[in-house]
């Protein structure tokens, strides 16, 4: 009979746990280097070379090489994906922006020197240009034509004027030259990039020079005050005269109209008097012809009444009237002589024979 016990079991660890755990970690590292990828920041440059997933953001364009070499391919803003360690990818802006040079010192005509502290430079590349652009002149292209490009042109300026010139007289000139400046060596060598303006700011001159300079502007402030009294007091004296004129030419004007009127009045008295006087003159125009009718006609009437019978009654009548008595021894012939009456009856008509042939 078999006396030996059994020998007990050992315990036994449970079946597949050493390599789950070994799972889940495995899982765990993936994730943290799909997320390291994903979370660095687009700006750093390993980023760039290990990452697969990037973004561009908006208002520009993706760039991307492949061993140095540039790529034609161009991408729009949004989420990308590129091959890692091998593809580099940069963002180019392609909207408008402001490239800020800082100080340009340059020399005048004269061999004063200056310092520009500050030219801005608003530029914007298009977006159909930038891989010709970045071909030819890299990421940094605003360093060739801006940066530059802003210190020879400004030196080249500074060399052709005077202190007086650049400071005060063509100041305002500066913009627009810098602008145009840059604007023909970019479209004649990088056509991609368009300068929209140029802003300087004043340049800080030798600090005698400066106060001399305002010393300057102090007297012409003074002249040209003195100027404007002069012209307040022309214009005033003008006002003045103009006023006095207008005056006078009122006073001229009443005088005028007054003249006028009166002389409307004469001609109106003076017409007046004319229809008056031809009045007055047809009335007696017809008192005259009325006369000259009552006397023709009474001469008519006399001519028919002169005949020898009414003269013979009128000779009787007339010695009838006589009242005178004559006293004496003898009466006058007259009285008695009819033939003194027959020769005078006779005598008057011939008188009046010959007045009407007169009249004839």
């Amino acid at each position: 009979m078999d006396t030996h016990q059994p020998r007990p079991a050992t315990p036994q660890p449970p079946h597949g746990g050493g390599g789950g755990f070994s799972a889940i970690l495995t899982v765990f590292l993936s994730f943290i280097a799909i997320l390291a990828m994903i979370v660095i920041p687009s700006s750093s440059t390993f980023r760039n070379g290990f990452s697969i997933l990037h973004q561009v953001p908006e208002g520009h364009v993706g760039v991307y090489w492949r061993g140095g070499a540039l790529l034609k391919t161009i991408t729009d803003p949004g989420f990308h994906l590129k091959v890692p360690f091998i593809t580099h990818y940069e963002p180019v802006q392609v909207t408008l922006q402001t490239d800020q040079v800082r100080d340009i010192p340059c020399g005048t005509k004269g061999g004063v020197m200056i310092n520009f502290e500050k030219i801005e430079v608003v530029n914007r590349l298009h977006k159909d240009y930038v891989h010709d652009t970045l071909l030819n002149y890299g990421v940094q292209y605003d360093n060739t034509w801006i940066y530059d490009k802003i210190h020879h042109e400004i030196n080249q300026f500074c060399s052709s004027h005077s202190l007086q010139q650049v400071y005060i007289d063509v100041f305002d000139q500066i913009d627009e030259k810098m602008k145009d400046a840059l604007q023909g060596d970019c479209t004649r060598y990088a056509p991609g990039i368009e300068i929209i303006s140029v802003r300087v700011t004043k340049p800080k001159i030798p600090e005698s020079i400066r106060r001399n300079f305002e010393q300057m502007e102090e007297e012409r402030t003074k002249v040209l005050i003195a100027i404007e009294k002069q012209r307040v007091v022309e214009k005033e004296a003008e006002t003045n005269k103009k006023m006095a004129i207008s005056e006078a030419e009122k006073v001229a004007n009443v005088s005028k109209i007054l003249m006028e009127q009166k002389l409307m009045e004469k001609d109106s008295v003076r017409k007046q008097q004319d229809i008056e006087n031809l009045i007055y003159m047809a009335r007696q125009k017809s008192l005259a012809d009325a006369d000259f009718y009552r006397l023709l006609k009474e001469a008519e009437a006399n001519k028919l009444k002169l005949t020898p019978q009414f003269l013979e009654l009128k000779f009787i009548e007339a010695i009838a009237d006589n009242t005178k008595i004559f006293f004496g021894e003898k009466i006058p012939n007259m009285f008695l002589d009819q033939r003194l009456l027959g020769n005078f009856l006779q005598q008057l008509s011939r008188n009046v024979s010959e007045e009407e042939k007169s009249i004839a």
